[in-house]
This record gives structure tokens, sequence and C-alpha cells, in this order.
């Protein structure tokens, strides 16, 4: 089909609504999210890698649960900014002036024990999955993610409770 064609064909197969708001880009996401998937791939960190990056100076422990969640207990040393606090300025006050600094993540779904305060989630709405497609969106790059499954019981992973 020819380009002129097929770029009406698919408007008029796009519901009129999906572009209503101008400050609500699907398409935008859906690159965003098909430029951060590589980068992701290539920054999962076994369990003792990622305590060895979170010991390092400089490096960010960031918890994006609730507050409540956090409250209830996170790994020791986490700063705590729920994802739907993210925004520019507030990733700015906690994240520092460098956007090249390191930040690591978890999510209830990194846990085994399915119970509260990490009750798990839908693997494919796993709190990372947003966390990390947030901060690449934001313009944080250094991004790194707990890729295991471990026991917030065991006394590597350092669980605060509060």
């Amino acid at each position: 089909m020819r380009p002129l064609l097929l770029a009406l064909a698919v408007s008029l197969a796009t519901p009129a609504f999906a572009q209503a708001n101008p400050q609500i880009d699907y398409p935008a996401f859906e690159a965003l999210t098909a430029r951060a998937a590589p980068q992701r791939a290539q920054r999962l960190l076994a369990f003792d890698a990622f305590k060895a990056a979170a010991a390092k100076p400089g490096t960010l422990l960031l918890d994006a649960r609730s507050k409540d969640a956090f409250a209830q207990g996170h790994i020791k040393g986490a700063v705590n900014l729920p994802l739907t606090d993210f925004a520019a300025d507030s990733l700015a006050a906690v994240i520092g002036p460098d956007v090249n600094r390191p930040i690591l993540i978890y999510c209830n779904n990194n846990f085994s024990n399915n119970q509260s305060p990490v009750p798990m989630k839908v693997a494919a709405l796993a709190l990372n999955i947003q966390t990390f497609i947030n901060l690449v969106g934001y313009g944080y790059p250094n991004v790194a993610e707990l890729a295991d499954v471990v026991d917030f019981n065991d006394p590597k992973v350092e669980w605060v409770k509060r």
C-alpha cells in the first residue's frame, strides 16, 4: 500500500479519542517503551550484584512503592518516591543533579513472600516495569533492576521493618 494511503487507513482505524488530549501521548509512550526495553534487558542484576551495586558510594536505591508499603518494610538504605509522585521536580529532588547517578530499583515481585507489605502484582504490571520506563523517560539512563526473586526474611536482603 502506498505510504499516504497507509497513513490514511491507520488514521481512520484509530479511534478519535486516542489523541483527544494533547497532554496524553500513548504513541510516544509506546515508542519510549520500545526504546527502554533493550536497555532494561541489559540492566537486570542478580541479587549479589544488586547488593554490591547498592553498596557503592553515590548509588541510589529507589523504592517506588507506596509510602504505606515502604513504611511497612523495605530494603535497608532505600529511599522512597512512589511512582505516582514521579515528576521532573520530585525526581530531581530525590536523585540530585547528576542524571547519570546509578539508580537501583526493586518491587513487590522481587520477593517470594507474597504477603504484606509486598503482595505480588500481575507479572505484566510489576512496578519495576513502569518505574524503569518512567526513569528512562525522565532522562535517567543509569537504571538497573533487581532480577531475582528473594525472601525478604533472608538476612542478606536487610529488610527493614518499621
